[in-house]
């Protein structure tokens, strides 16, 4: 309960900062300012991650927690104020640097909770671990739905800024509650991880296919903002879209429930290969039934993919650099989200909807390609990453 309501804030303030600057100034002082908060989040995500593993998660998600709900609150009144917008894009920037990642913290958390101390039970570990982390990208899917109603509802009924006004007291009560919780990790230091090496092959391949799926996400959220507008109801877009959270969530669900038995190198090629045929039907769409039904079915695939990566990087990365790995390819998210964004916006003013959306086919198929040219049954093997025994780790943090 308290990782989700941490993770909410994450989800709200980019579609709040929309919502407060398009009543308050303009569309494109909006767009703006959502762009500088996203790209401060990518920036900051992969930092807070290193630094978590370095002096442990308390302090680290105690400060950004803190320093998020201020950055939140000095924002708003700017806005409020009608400060330039330089400024206010600047302290949007800011908002999205302190971000507390509490996601790929909390994935970073079950596997430290679930690695055994010794050799012995290597099988049943992983097999926990893998429920452990599919079941948090599932509620990371619940409260990106999640998110965006709330940040909705709150601008409709109360004011224009309420959405973020919100975002920031969550983060101020439960990412302080996230960080003191007792799972939380102590830090290894500096000079027990420094011959853990993060960036090897098969983590650059799986931050390509968080890149892509991020691509994916924003270039449909695009074209189904562009027919939304096309067909002149701006407001049912979220609706539409908010139809991928929900099967991707109930997918996530249930494949905790009844886990994948599947190789996760195989999973992930299945999953990003009937992604690839599921966005196709976005070709044909011209309405809203048919959007809705085209989204709703994508995200089938969205969460088994999601699951196959993290679990993937579970595998591959320095257990004592694990909140940065994770971090990192919630940045590619991110990333790819706003290049896909930019882009899909230029094909729909252009050439409508299916502009945007073509962009996202083009997407899914180099995701299917980069699985399939690059991830193997033995994907793993020659990239494991030599991990410090847990003897040896709390024996550093002692010293």
């Amino acid at each position: 309960m308290i990782s989700f309501a941490a993770r909410l804030p994450a989800a709200i303030c980019p579609i709040a900062t929309l919502l407060m600057l398009t009543e308050l100034n303009s569309i494109g002082a909006a767009g703006i300012a959502a762009g500088m908060l996203w790209t401060g989040q990518a920036l900051g995500g992969p930092f807070l991650g290193r630094y978590a593993d370095r002096r442990g998660h308390r302090p680290v998600l105690l400060a950004a927690s803190l320093a998020n709900a201020a950055a939140i609150a000095v924002f708003v009144v700017s806005a409020l104020t009608e400060m330039p917008l330089v400024v206010q894009a600047a302290l949007a920037a800011v908002v999205g640097l302190t971000v507390p990642q509490i996601g790929p913290l909390s994935r970073t958390r079950w596997v430290v909770l679930t690695d055994p101390a010794d050799d012995k039970n290597q099988a049943g570990s992983r097999e926990l671990t893998r429920r452990a982390l599919s079941f948090d990208t599932a509620i990371d899917e619940v409260s990106f739905m999640a998110g965006p109603a709330l940040a909705g509802v709150t601008v409709v009924l109360i004011h224009p800024a309420a959405g973020l006004i919100l975002a920031g007291l969550v983060i101020a009560v439960f990412g302080t509650l996230f960080a003191l919780h007792p799972t939380a990790p102590r830090g290894t230091p500096a000079q027990a991880s420094s011959g853990a090496r993060l960036l090897h092959p098969a983590l650059v391949v799986l931050f390509a296919m968080a890149l892509l799926q991020g691509m994916i996400w924003g270039s449909a959220n695009a074209g189904t903002s562009a027919l939304s507008a096309h067909l002149g109801d701006t407001g049912l877009a979220g609706l539409v879209w908010g139809a991928m959270a929900v099967t991707s969530s109930l997918t996530g669900l249930a494949i905790t429930m009844r886990p994948i038995t599947l190789d996760l190198t195989l999973q992930l090629r299945i999953a990003i290969a009937a992604q690839a045929v599921l966005l196709l039907p976005l070709l044909l769409v011209d309405g809203f039934v048919g959007a809705t039904a085209a989204i709703a079915g994508i995200g089938f695939a969205v969460a088994p993919h999601l699951i196959a990566v993290f679990n993937l990087a579970e595998h591959v990365a320095p257990l004592e650099r694990m909140g940065e790995a994770m971090a990192l390819l919630g940045s590619g998210l991110i990333v790819g989200q706003g290049i896909a964004a930019l882009a899909a916006g230029q094909l729909a003013q252009h050439s409508g909807h299916h502009g945007a959306f073509l962009l996202t086919c083009a997407s899914g198929a180099g995701a299917l390609f980069v699985a399939l040219a690059c991830v193997r049954p033995k994907f793993i093997d020659p990239y494991r990453a030599e991990r410090l025994p847990k003897s040896e780790l709390d024996e550093a943090v002692a010293h």
